[in-house]
């Protein structure tokens, strides 16, 4: 535990929430992913599903954590927080705020009268994704809030908003 401390950079026990929630959601990822793939290729009513996924997620959760160091060492000097432990949080409201965001413009979508079956898919896609990028973008900074990440997530709203050209809403 203790080396899990001076990794992160720990100075407080609960501050070890993050790395353990990063943990817990790679895992829950992982087996998503891998439900994924029985159901693609047809092994979901199969009596041998446990076993693949015995043998998938175990695979994919240690590709995903390499993946994340691999991240958090190419961000280290980029990004400007005080702690270690702190980039994980900024991964977790990351992951959080892209799936709520798409999640909730599926709905929103569909109150506004827009379906895949009464509209061109293209048309759909678009509106879809235009809504996705300022629900993103309120979303970021109210999770970064809730994870202690405020001053970090507004830093990096301003910063996106100004190199969009839309800047001048920040006044």
């Amino acid at each position: 535990m203790q080396k899990l401390k001076q990794r992160w950079e720990i100075q407080k026990s609960w501050q070890l929430i993050f790395p353990f929630l990063g943990a817990a959601l790679t895992l829950l990822t992982s087996y998503f992913i891998s439900q994924g793939f029985i159901n693609a290729f047809g092994f979901n009513g199969h009596h041998y599903k446990w076993l693949i996924l015995i043998l998938i997620i175990p695979v994919l959760y240690i590709l995903f954590i390499k993946f994340f160091i691999w991240c958090f060492k190419k961000v280290e000097n980029r990004w400007k927080v005080d702690y270690k432990w702190e980039m994980i949080a900024i991964f977790i409201v990351f992951a959080l705020t892209g799936s709520a965001a798409g999640k909730l413009a599926g709905p929103l979508v569909h109150w506004i009268g827009l379906d895949n079956d009464n509209i061109p898919g293209v048309i759909f896609w678009t509106v879809r994704i235009l809504l996705i990028f300022p629900i993103y973008q309120i979303l970021l900074v109210f999770i970064g809030w809730l994870f202690g990440q405020y001053e970090f997530f507004w830093n990096f709203e301003k910063k996106m908003l100004k190199r969009l050209g839309l800047g001048t809403f920040l006044r």
